[in-house]
């Protein structure tokens, strides 16, 4: 045996092991097992080294058995720390129906590497099981919700901490853990392919809506975790959504002001939820790269924020600290040294034990990122294995999901098409997404057996007497437009023409990979998710000459844009709407609405430019005398917070009580709908330049037709540095809330 290997600590450690004490706090539990732990085992703590498609196979009669890779692996830490993506199934894994675990094998497929890892381990230290949980579970017979993009446009917390409720509680029936979720990204550029997967432009929503999160999956801020409660890892930590030139991984400049005010709330609120951990982003800040960057880690998360939960690197990014330190042993040490707990693929956190012995790191440094790795074991409760979770009802999940998804249908424009009418017999539904479920549920997406497009859906929910005719037209990218005519000829014999056009996030075995996941190269009918990122925000180009040529035909049309970013495409239909990535069931969703049997309450989570030339055209810019473009308007086409609705309701002035702004909405119309009230902060004496606008609070209501009522929204305690004298404007979107009538506030008060 080695002399890493060999080294124990001190031997006079209390006989009885108190770490085996269910009963005992989780404090004293970590403080008695880690003096017990070697070198090499306390490495092994920090190490999520392996992909887990690897750690198990199917045997002919249908069970699992365990791989040499995972043997392994065990045996390099004697146990083993984390393990990532056991029940991951996708493209990239090559994971699918019938090789990988389902629903109703993924748990005994975790208790069986669980029990080896714990045979395997000198002490009995259990395993973290990490997944993926971008909008649900990402494993086969998970429940898929729509993509984050999507529940931003909710604007409504609320349903989706019961949708992060239940995601959580299928994680943990199927043997997992921890629950990796992007939450923290903020669109500044939607050329980047990841821009499905952020909450959207504005860091008071994002922050809302990592609140819930945090509150949905891990439940009460308690010292341990409910069996159907997961704790969360916040991606990505910080800044990502601001890399240069909206690619992927690309460097980020910011100055600390944007930094604090754009790109941290939502972490901050998420931290304040109780939020167990967050994931170190691939971006650098300020010339260091986030996962080698002491001053954001250490300095603002541990220090000034009093974060003591853990941090954890993205895939292969410590490697990558590499090309500044030398070589992979230091460029582990400069990630533990920053404030890494545990890493994702690397090689340099294996050498953890061996830094130390060089000086390199601190045994002391070591000791608290492996306390703190302890202490989440505890607390979820893998020390005491009676503590078992109990399966939700797969039915809540597709009712949850396909709520999510009709409440992020957007109505963008509307000149009377929608709802379809009685007076509407014959429909042509027509475009590359009308047909098919194949491109609704976004990137990180395990394959799919169960859905239901657009056209399945209209058909039936049709009234009798209703005829639908189908022609898809033209395919999501390239120059083809072979089958144009035969729509054409569908929608000129239509009383309406429904036309879905999109893009596409699907992984296909095709798809080339790199190390991380991430696509290299698209194939097929890809144009967004991670790894492909657009110079342009443009549809393929045949979608646009169906969209012309459809509507020439003269037949009243309602374009509908299943995306997971604002593409371009032009207003020229008679209604146009947005469901961004609903999920597999999205399209019951977006029927619904269509015939008016729901109502379109969505509202824009980020400004819509009229062309990628625009960019940037996020609402909350600095307060200048922005110029005009001579060939093009400089105001987005739709802007944040926009979205109609098939009634219409009326604003009253505001008022307010202290912090507490009130404003009596009335539905002027003769249906029930569901308005957003959006509160709008305008600086107006500050000791920094200010932004023009800024979201910071809002609420919906639904009202019945002929309802008033006051809504009361309560401004937070938090506010901008330098935001003491204000007005405060209430409004539908940010465009309306530049001439909104503006409600004076002291904030000092």
């Amino acid at each position: 045996m080695s002399g890493l290997a060999a080294r124990r600590h001190p031997a006079d450690l209390p006989p009885t092991p108190l770490y085996r004490d269910p009963t005992a706090p989780v404090d004293a539990r970590v403080r008695d097992l880690l003096p017990r732990m070697t070198l090499r085992e306390k490495a092994g703590q920090l190490n999520q080294r392996m992909y887990g498609w690897h750690a198990y196979r199917r045997t002919p009669d249908g069970g699992f058995e365990l791989t040499e890779a995972l043997y392994a692996e065990t045996d390099r830490f004697e146990g083993l720390g984390a393990l990532y993506g056991l029940q991951r199934a996708d493209a990239w894994s090559g994971v699918d129906h019938p090789d990988g675990p389902g629903a109703e094998d993924g748990a005994a497929l975790a208790e069986l590497v669980q029990r080896h890892v714990v045979e395997r381990s000198r002490l009995g230290i259990p395993a973290l099981f990490v997944e993926e949980v971008p909008h649900g579970h990402m494993a086969l017979d998970g429940t898929v919700l729509p993509v984050n993009l999507a529940v931003g446009a909710t604007w409504d917390p609320e349903l989706y901490e019961r949708a992060a409720a239940h995601a959580a509680a299928e994680l943990r029936a199927r043997g997992g853990h921890v629950a990796l979720v992007s939450a923290l990204d903020i669109v500044r550029d939607p050329r980047w392919g990841r821009t499905e997967e952020c909450f959207g432009e504005d860091p008071h929503l994002a922050a809302r809506l990592t609140e819930a999160l945090v509150r949905g999956m891990q439940g009460p801020a308690d010292a341990s975790f409910a069996p159907d409660r997961a704790p969360v890892v916040l991606k990505h930590f910080a800044g990502q959504g601001a890399t240069v030139g909206g690619r992927n991984s690309a460097e980020s400049e910011l100055g600390l002001r944007e930094l604090h005010e754009i790109h941290l709330p939502a972490a901050r609120a998420g931290i304040r939820a109780g939020a167990a951990a967050v994931m170190a982003a691939y971006n650098e800040v300020d010339g260091m790269p986030c996962s080698g960057n002491r001053d954001l880690l250490t300095g603002l998360l541990r220090e000034q924020w009093a974060f003591d939960g853990i941090v954890m690197a993205d895939g292969l990014a410590v490697d990558r600290l590499a090309r500044i330190t030398g070589d992979r042993m230091s460029a582990g040490a400069l990630a533990l040294n920053a404030g890494v707990d545990l890493s994702l693929w690397d090689e340099g956190f294996t050498h953890l034990a061996e830094a130390v012995e060089r000086g390199l790191v601190s045994e002391t440094a070591l000791d608290a990122a492996v306390a703190r790795v302890l202490r989440l074991k505890f607390r979820l409760g893998l020390f005491d294995p009676q503590r078992t979770a109990t399966a939700p009802a797969p039915t809540v999940g597709k009712d949850l999901s396909k709520e999510l998804a009709r409440a992020a249908v957007t109505l963008l424009s509307n000149d009377g098409t929608l709802p379809i009418g009685e007076h509407v017999s014959r429909i042509a539904v027509i475009g590359p997404q009308s047909g098919t479920t194949a491109h609704q549920s976004g990137d990180y997406t395990a394959p799919q057996r169960e859905g239901v497009s657009v056209l399945e859906s209209l058909r039936r929910l049709a009234p009798p007497g209703v005829g639908i005719r189908h022609a898809r037209g033209c395919a999501l990218t390239g120059g083809d437009l072979s089958d144009i005519p035969e729509a054409v000829a569908a929608a000129a014999a239509s009383d309406l023409a429904v036309l879905v056009l999109g893009g596409s996030s699907a992984r296909t075995p095709e798809t080339e990979f790199d190390a991380n996941g991430a696509a290299l190269s698209t194939v097929s009918e890809m144009t967004c998710g991670e790894g492909a990122d657009l110079a342009g925000l443009r549809l393929g180009a045949a979608q646009y000459a169906l969209l012309d040529a459809v509507v020439a035909t003269g037949t009243p049309t309602a374009v509908v844009l299943i995306q997971g970013r604002p593409h371009v495409v032009p207003d020229t239909a008679g209604a146009l709407l947005t469901a961004w990535y609903p999920g597999p069931w999205g399209g019951e969703a977006i029927a619904e609405v269509l015939w008016g049997l729901a109502e379109p309450t969505g509202r824009l989570p980020l400004s819509v430019p009229r062309s990628a030339s625009q960019l940037p055209v996020y609402y909350n810019h600095k307060d200048t005398e922005y110029g005009g473009y001579v060939d093009e308007s400089a105001e987005p086409q739709f802007s944040f917070g926009h979205g109609l609705s098939y009634t219409s309701f009326a604003f009253g002035e505001p008022r307010a009580r202290g912090r507490t702004v009130e404003v009596d909405v009335a539905n002027t119309g003769e249906r029930y709908g569901r308005c957003v009230v959006q509160v709008y902060l305008r600086r107006l004496i500050t000791t920094t330049w200010p932004r023009t606008l800024e979201l910071c609070a809002f609420e919906g209501v639904g009202l019945a037709p002929g309802e008033r009522r006051t809504v009361a929204v309560r401004l937070g305690a938090d506010r901008p540095a330098g935001a003491d004298v204000v007005e405060i404007r209430v409004a539908r979107s940010s465009r309306d809330a530049l001439t909104a009538v503006p409600l004076p506030l002291d904030l000092r008060a």
